[in-house]
C-alpha cells in the first residue's frame, strides 16, 4: 500500500496544507466513498455540506471554500485538475508491454520503428510507416501503408489506421477506433449510385485523444483535421472534411457530417447531430441532444431540435409546458363562441 503525507501530496499537486502537514493518506476515492485514510476533492462549494458527512481524511478544495477545523485540506486553485494528480501519484501509469516488437506482428518494408517502440501480438504495420520513439502500439492493430505516428503515442487494441493518415505526438486511441475510412460520398447517374473517391486524408495533431470506436473519415480532398488537444468521447462519427479545433471536446454518439468546422474551446455534449457544411465558432457550446441545422456563432450556447439560442430554446420548452392547459382553454372558447352564436341566430 502506498502512503503519503498530506504534506507530499500538496507539493505533488501544486497546493497548500490547511491543517495536519503530516497526516498519513493512504489513497484516493469518491467523497460517498471515502473512509478514514483517503483522499477525496470537492470543486463545487455549495456542495461543502458533504465534507461533513464524508468518512474521508483529507479533502482537495478551492481557497474560497468554508473550511471546517476538525478536518485537514489541500487548497488548490483547481481542485479536480489536483485531485487527478493526486490520483496518479497512488495510482501511477504502468507499461502495457515491454519495448520491442512482438514476433507475430509484422512490419511493412521501408518502415522506420523509432526507439523504445512496442509492438504487440498480431499487429499489422504496412509498408513505409514511421513511428516515434516511445510509442505504444498494442495488439490486433491495423496500420496501414505510408502513415505516420509520432512520438509517445499509445495505441490500443483493435483499432484501424488507414493509409496516409498522420498523427503528432503524445496521442491516445482508444480501443476500436478507426481513422481514414472512406467519407460517404456518392454521386447519382440515372438510378445508380456510383462512390466518389476519397483521396484525402486524416491529420490528428498532438495530443489529441479519441474515444473507443470513434470514426473519423478521410477527406474526399485535402484533409479531414483533428487539432491539438481535441477530446473526442466514445462512438463518434467524424464525417469527411471536417475539422475540430484545438481543446475542444465532444461528447459521445455525436455525429458530424461532411464539412463541419468546429471552432477552438468549443463543448459538445452527447448525441448532438450537425447537418454539415457550417461552422461552429470557438467556445460555443451545444447541448446534448441538440439538431444543429445552421452554423452557431462564437461563445454561444445553443441546444433543442432544431438548435437555436438556448435562451430562447428554455423559453419554448417553458410554453410548451403550458401548451395543454392553453389547448383546453381554447376549446372551452370554441364552445362559448358556438353557443353565442346560437343564441345571436335565435
Amino acid at each position: 500500500m502506498m502512503t503519503f503525507t498530506l504534506r507530499e501530496i500538496a507539493e505533488a499537486v501544486g497546493g497548500t496544507v490547511i491543517g495536519d502537514e503530516t497526516l498519513k493518506i493512504t489513497g484516493v476515492a469518491k467523497i460517498e466513498e471515502a473512509v478514514k485514510g483517503t483522499l477525496t476533492f470537492l470543486a463545487n462549494p455549495k456542495y461543502a455540506k458533504h465534507i461533513s458527512e464524508s468518512e474521508a481524511s483529507a479533502f482537495i478544495v478551492s481557497p474560497d471554500m468554508d473550511k471546517s477545523k476538525d478536518r485537514a485540506y489541500v487548497e488548490a486553485a483547481n481542485p479536480y485538475y489536483a485531485f487527478m494528480k493526486a490520483v496518479t501519484l497512488f495510482h501511477p501509469p504502468k507499461p502495457y508491454l515491454e519495448p520491442g516488437i512482438h514476433p507475430t506482428s509484422l512490419i511493412g518494408e521501408g518502415t522506420e520503428i523509432g526507439a523504445n517502440v512496442t509492438v504487440g501480438p498480431c499487429t499489422v504495420i504496412g509498408k513505409r510507416c514511421r513511428i516515434g520513439d516511445n510509442t505504444v502500439i498494442l495488439a490486433h492493430v491495423d496500420v496501414y501503408d505510408d502513415v505516420i505516428i509520432g512520438r509517445d503515442c499509445l495505441i490500443h487494441s483493435r483499432v484501424c489506421i488507414r493509409e496516409q493518415v498522420s498523427l503528432g505526438d503524445r496521442v491516445v486511441l482508444q480501443n476500436g477506433v478507426v481513422l481514414g475510412s472512406d467519407g460517404f460520398g456518392f454521386a447519382k447517374e440515372g438510378e445508380r449510385y456510383h462512390k466518389i473517391p476519397q483521396v484525402g486524408t486524416v491529420v490528428v495533431e498532438d495530443d489529441v485523444e479519441i474515444g473507443a470506436n470513434t470514426t473519423v473519415d478521410r477527406a474526399t480532398l485535402g484533409e479531414t483535421r483533428i487539432e491539438r488537444g481535441a477530446k473526442l468521447d466514445n462512438l463518434i462519427q467524424i464525417g469527411h472534411n471536417c475539422t475540430i479545433g484545438s481543446n475542444t471536446v465532444i461528447a459521445g454518439q455525436s455525429g458530424l457530417s461532411g464539412s463541419t468546422h468546429v471552432g477552438k474551446d468549443v463543448m459538445i455534449g452527447g448525441q448532438v447531430g450537425f447537418a454539415g457544411h457550417m461552422r461552429v465558432g470557438d467556445g460555443a457550446v451545444v447541448a446534448a441532444k441538440s439538431g444543429v441545422s445552421k452554423s452557431v456563432p462564437d461563445r454561444m450556447m445553443f441546444s433543442g431540435i432544431p438548435a437555436r439560442n438556448h435562451r430562447d430554446e428554455l423559453h419554448i420548452q417553458a410554453s410548451l409546458i403550458r401548451l395543454p392547459g392553453i389547448v383546453k382553454d381554447i376549446l372551452s372558447l370554441k364552445k362559448e363562441i358556438t353557443a353565442l352564436k346560437k343564441r345571436v341566430e335565435k
